[in-house]
C-alpha cells in the first residue's frame, strides 16, 4: 500500500492547493473593497485575510513548482476533496480576524455552509454584521455554486495542466455533457453564463426596489442556489414586494437548470431545450408541486401561524400561488430562502417539502440533492423491471433523451441512491445519538446532505443551527461536504482500495 500511495503525484496535489488559496485570497480581497467602501471598521482585517491566504497560497505553488504535469483520477479526487476542505478552512480567516463569529465551531461551520452553497446559518443577527463579512459569505456560495475546481481548471491550462479529471470528479453523475470538446473551454462558458446571470438578476433586483448591497448579496446567493441572506428575515423581508420575489423565482428556477441549456438558449438552439427529458419534467414538475402547494395554502393555511414579522396574504389566489411557486423553487432547487415558515402551514405541507428535499434539481446545475435525471432513470429502470419479467429474453435498454442508456451507469445510479439514502439513515441517527429530537434529526439529515439549508423541528426555516450541540455542527459540515462533492468523491478516500489499486 506504501508503495502506490507514494506513486500519487503528491506536488502536483499540493501546487494546486496554492493556487486555490490564492485564488480565495483574491476573493477575499474583493470582500475587503466593499469593506472599505461601506467604512464598516473591519477592513484591514479584512485586507490582512486575504493577504495571509495569497501568501500561503503563493509561497506553496513556490515550493511545488517542480511538479509532474499530470492528473490521473486519484489526484483527481484528493484534489477535489482536500480542496473544498482547505479552501473552507481558508475561508474561516475573515471571521476569525474581524470576531464577527464567537468560536471555530462555529466559524468554520458557517464557512463550508457557503462553500457548499447549503446556506445553513448559526447566525441569528445577520443585520448586525458587517458589510464585509456579509458580502464575504455571499461570495463563499457564489465560489462554491459552479465550483472552485471548474474556475481553477479554466486557467490550469497556463500551469501547463489538464483538467479533465478535476471536472469529473467535482461534477459527477450522468449529466455531463460538454458545450465544447475541451474541458477548459467548458469552464469558461458556463462561468460566463454564471457571471451574466448573477449581474442580470442584480440589475433586477436593484430596479425593483432592494439597495444594490442587497441587490448583490442576493444574486451572489441564488444563483449558487446557496441561500444566504443579508437580512435576518431572508426573502421574507420583501413580502410586500411581489416583483423582487418574482425575480428570484425566475433566478432560482434558472440556477436549477442545466447550464448547458442556457447556453443553448443563448445559441437560439430552443429545440435543444425542450428535447431534453430531465428538462421537461423540471418544468412541468414545479408547475404541478406549485399547483399543489399554492391550493393547500390557499384553502388551510392559517394567516396568524406564520411567525415571520411580515404576515402573508393567503387569502389572495396570487399571493398564496406566489409563495407556494417561491418556497417549491427554493426547495427544490436547494436555494433555500424563505418568504414563510412552511413548517406552520398544513401538516401536509411539512412532510410536501421534505420530501421535496429529495429531490433536486437538474445535473448540470448549482443545486443539490439527488437530482432529476437519476430519479427519471431508476423510475425508468423500474417499470422495465415489470417487462422483463413478462419477457425475460427481451433486451430491453433503459432510455434517455431517446437513447439506451448504459447498464454501468444504470449501476452508478442505483449505487448511488443507496447510498445516498444510507448516508441520510446514518445521518438521522448520529444527531439523534447527540442528542437532537427525531423531527430535527430528521430534517438536519436532510437538509444537509441535499444542501438545502432550512429543515425541520428546531431547525426550521425561522430557525439557526446555532443551537446544535458541537459534535453535531460537525457532523453536519460532513454532511454538507459529501452531499456538495455527491457523495462517492469523497466517500471514496476512505476506502482501502482507493490508495491499494493502481
Amino acid at each position: 500500500m506504501r508503495r502506490h500511495i507514494r506513486n500519487l503525484n503528491y506536488r502536483i496535489i499540493i501546487h494546486i492547493m496554492g493556487l486555490l488559496f490564492a485564488v480565495n485570497g483574491g476573493f477575499m480581497l474583493i470582500a475587503t473593497i466593499v469593506s472599505f467602501a461601506y467604512q464598516d471598521g473591519v477592513g484591514f482585517q479584512m485586507l490582512l485575510a486575504g493577504i495571509v491566504t495569497i501568501l500561503l497560497g503563493g509561497i506553496t505553488m513556490l515550493l511545488s513548482k517542480n511538479h509532474r504535469k499530470e492528473i490521473q483520477k486519484r489526484e483527481g479526487y484528493i484534489i477535489v476533496t482536500f480542496g473544498w476542505i482547505f479552501m473552507s478552512l481558508a475561508g474561516t480567516l475573515p471571521y476569525v480576524f474581524t470576531g464577527a463569529i464567537d468560536g471555530f465551531t462555529n466559524i468554520f461551520f458557517e464557512t463550508i455552509s457557503g462553500y457548499t452553497t447549503t446556506g445553513a446559518s448559526i447566525l441569528s443577527d445577520v443585520e448586525s454584521l458587517p458589510k464585509g463579512i456579509l458580502f464575504w459569505r455571499s461570495i463563499t456560495h457564489w465560489i462554491g455554486g459552479m465550483g472552485i475546481i471548474v474556475l481553477a481548471i479554466a486557467i490550469l491550462p497556463l500551469l501547463g495542466i489538464g483538467g479533465m479529471q478535476l471536472f469529473a470528479a467535482e461534477a459527477p453523475g450522468p449529466g455531463g455533457d460538454k458545450l465544447h470538446p475541451r474541458i477548459t473551454d467548458t469552464a469558461k462558458r458556463l462561468w460566463l453564463i454564471y457571471v451574466g446571470y448573477t449581474i442580470a438578476e442584480t440589475i433586477l433586483l436593484q430596479v425593483a426596489g432592494m439597495s444594490f448591497f442587497d441587490a448583490i448579496n442576493h444574486s451572489l446567493s441564488t444563483l449558487s442556489t446557496g441561500g444566504f441572506s443579508t437580512k435576518n428575515n431572508s426573502i421574507a423581508y420583501w413580502n410586500d414586494s411581489p416583483l423582487i420575489q418574482y425575480i428570484i423565482i425566475v433566478f432560482m428556477f434558472l440556477a436549477g437548470t442545466n447550464f448547458v441549456l442556457s447556453y443553448f438558449a443563448f445559441k437560439r438552439k430552443f429545440s435543444r431545450i425542450f428535447m431534453d427529458e430531465e428538462f421537461r419534467v423540471y418544468l412541468y414538475g414545479v408547475i404541478a408541486l406549485t399547483v399543489v402547494a399554492a391550493l393547500f395554502i390557499y384553502a388551510y393555511a392559517d394567516v396568524q401561524a406564520s411567525s415571520i414579522v411580515h404576515p402573508l396574504v393567503y387569502g389572495e389566489f396570487e399571493s398564496a400561488v406566489r409563495h407556494g411557486l417561491f418556497q417549491v423553487l427554493a426547495v427544490v432547487t436547494t436555494t433555500g430562502f424563505v418568504t414563510a415558515d412552511y413548517t406552520m402551514w398544513a401538516p401536509f405541507l411539512t412532510i410536501f417539502f421534505f420530501g421535496l428535499m429529495f429531490l433536486g434539481a437538474s445535473s448540470g446545475s448549482t443545486s443539490g440533492g439527488i437530482k432529476i435525471v437519476r430519479h427519471l432513470i431508476m423510475i425508468k429502470n423500474g417499470v422495465l423491471e415489470f417487462k422483463r419479467t413478462l419477457h425475460p429474453n427481451a433486451i430491453l435498454p433503459v432510455r434517455y433523451n431517446n437513447k439506451a442508456v448504459q447498464a454501468p451507469i444504470v449501476y452508478n445510479i442505483l449505487g448511488f441512491f443507496i447510498l445516498y439514502m444510507l448516508s441520510f439513515i446514518v445521518g438521522v441517527l448520529v444527531f439523534s445519538w447527540l442528542g437532537l429530537d427525531f423531527r430535527t434529526a430528521l430534517g438536519g439529515a436532510a437538509s444537509s446532505l441535499g444542501n438545502v439549508g432550512p429543515a425541520l423541528g428546531n431547525l426550521g426555516p425561522v430557525d439557526t443551527y446555532g443551537s446544535l450541540p458541537v459534535l453535531a455542527k460537525w457532523w453536519a459540515c460532513f454532511l454538507m461536504l459529501i452531499g456538495r462533492l455527491e457523495l462517492f468523491t469523497v466517500l471514496i478516500l476512505l476506502t482501502p482500495f482507493f490508495w491499494r489499486n493502481r
